[in-house]
């Protein structure tokens, strides 16, 4: 059995959304106890990542750390002026993969899962593909 489920979100120009809950959602609608859950972002500068949940603080230290990596260089040759966020959602990634057991995602304690936004603000999808075992 498989599901396939989509939202939208309304981003800013830089920062994280934590998105656990609607995935959550769409697994709980896919009707799959046991399985795995693809969550997927289908943008080049934009991804998805698990992370602490608990914090706020840990999503903003995320994104200093991504900046001190990769900010704006003038070096940087691409027309529109986002490389740098490119090279943000390469070091991200665009999906994430969650274990499915007894209908809900496997997740840490402190753990959530997070939309990353580094070129906003822009309205962006993710794509959730449910597959039971």
């Amino acid at each position: 059995m498989t599901y396939y489920g989509k939202f939208t979100l309304d981003t800013k120009r830089e920062g994280t959304e934590e998105i656990t809950g609607r995935v959550a959602r769409l697994i709980a609608e896919s009707g799959v106890g046991e399985g795995l859950c693809v969550v997927y972002c289908p943008h080049t500068t934009a991804g998805i990542t698990i992370n602490e949940n608990a914090d706020s603080d840990v999503a903003r230290d995320l994104l200093f750390a991504l900046d001190a990596l990769s900010p704006d260089l003038p070096g940087f040759r691409h027309g529109e002026g986002n490389s740098a966020a490119h090279v943000k959602a390469s070091l991200i990634g665009a999906s994430a993969t969650l274990i499915v057991q007894g209908g809900r995602p496997v997740l840490g304690t402190w753990q959530g899962v997070y939309f990353c936004e580094f070129d906003g603000p822009r309205t962006r999808a993710v794509h959730v593909q449910v597959l039971g075992a």
